[in-house]
């Protein structure tokens, strides 16, 4: 009789348990990242992101500060916001 009250003991705790992780929200889906778009002539030498362009194979071959055919992902919206030394980001190759 006491193994039977242990193991119904034991399956009510482990289903109050599954109930609280489940309205806790530690079960739900990670949110979407932010979506990215590529910002030319906003990046430090070597910090550019893959795929700058004719001459580089990818990210982090930029040789010079704010060059305009290297790009930089950032949040969407953002980039003809940031001000450089050169001017403001660009969507497009400068």
């Amino acid at each position: 009789m006491n193994t039977i009250k242990l193991a119904a003991a034991v399956t009510l705790a482990a289903l109050t348990s599954g109930v609280a992780l489940a309205q806790t929200g530690t079960m739900q889906p990670a949110k979407d990242k932010p979506a990215m778009e590529k910002c030319y002539g906003v990046s430090l030498a070597g910090q550019n992101d893959c795929k700058a362009g004719a001459g580089t194979t990818c990210a982090g071959t930029q040789k010079t500060d704010y060059q305009g055919d290297h790009f930089k992902n950032v949040p969407a919206g953002t980039c003809t916001g940031i001000k450089t030394p050169h001017g403001m980001g660009s969507l497009k190759p400068m």
